[in-house]
């Protein structure tokens, strides 16, 4: 990164042209000389043998930007007394591609296939789930620099196009789901799960399943109780 200031000579030799990042020091151009110092120590050394100065310019140039470079930069001349320019910088991380994986923490429908899309060490971006072009959910993170992961579930069959995408304010990565790759039979999270998992995964759907089927039974003995009621008032009546 280089902040061009197009400066002419300096005035005299008692002249000076500083750089300071969030008001610390962080270079200087001597008129004497025409010499450049960097401060190396300041701002806890971040800057440490990334700074160049072009004496004709005034030109603070940075290599190998890092988002810690972001911030406020003010560069002064000492001849005028002013800053001769204030801005603020902001450096994104280069974004990487979103992973997308099979979720065997979730309990799904047999006919279903839960997934995460995952991605580590984030800030200022937003996660985001697509079918075909149309936006499904999403989740932003600011300042913070965390991992952020995201839900979704599919049917096995399903022949639709999903895609998990990763954006900030300039760029975007995006990582497209291959739903038979990831999802092959529900039998799959068996074997990425422990033993006591499964275990009790099964055991939730006994219960789930003779639950449904208590419910059922019941329903037909109140049904046909119901009924025999009927017959026997009619009888009785009759």
């Amino acid at each position: 990164m280089t902040k061009t200031q197009n400066l002419k000579s300096l005035d005299s030799q008692d002249d000076e042209i500083t750089w300071k990042f969030e008001n610390i020091m962080i270079a200087k151009i001597y008129g004497k000389d025409n010499k450049s110092r960097f401060y190396e120590d300041s701002a806890d050394g971040r800057f440490r043998d990334r700074l160049k100065l072009d004496h004709q310019t005034g030109s603070l140039s940075i290599t190998n930007t890092r988002t810690t470079d972001s911030g406020l930069y003010k560069v002064t001349r000492k001849s005028s007394g002013t800053p001769l320019n204030i801005f603020s910088l902001t450096v994104y991380a280069r974004l990487l591609v979103p992973v997308i994986s099979r979720d065997c923490s979730v309990l799904s429908l047999y006919q279903n296939c839960s997934l995460l899309c995952s991605v580590v060490n984030v800030s200022q971006v937003t996660l985001s789930w697509f079918k075909g072009n149309s936006l499904l959910s999403s989740i932003s993170v600011s300042d913070l620099s965390i991992s952020l992961s995201l839900p979704l579930e599919v049917e096995y069959q399903e022949k639709n196009t999903y895609s998990c995408v990763l954006n900030n304010s300039f760029t975007n990565q995006t990582q497209h789901l291959n739903i038979s790759g990831l999802c092959h039979t529900h039998l799959d999270c068996i074997y990425c799960c422990g033993s006591t998992e499964v275990v009790i995964r099964l055991a939730l759907s006994a219960l789930v399943g003779v639950a449904t089927v208590a419910v059922l039974v019941y329903d037909i003995r109140s049904r046909s109780l119901q009924q025999k009621r009927r017959q026997k008032s009619q009888s009785n009546n009759n």
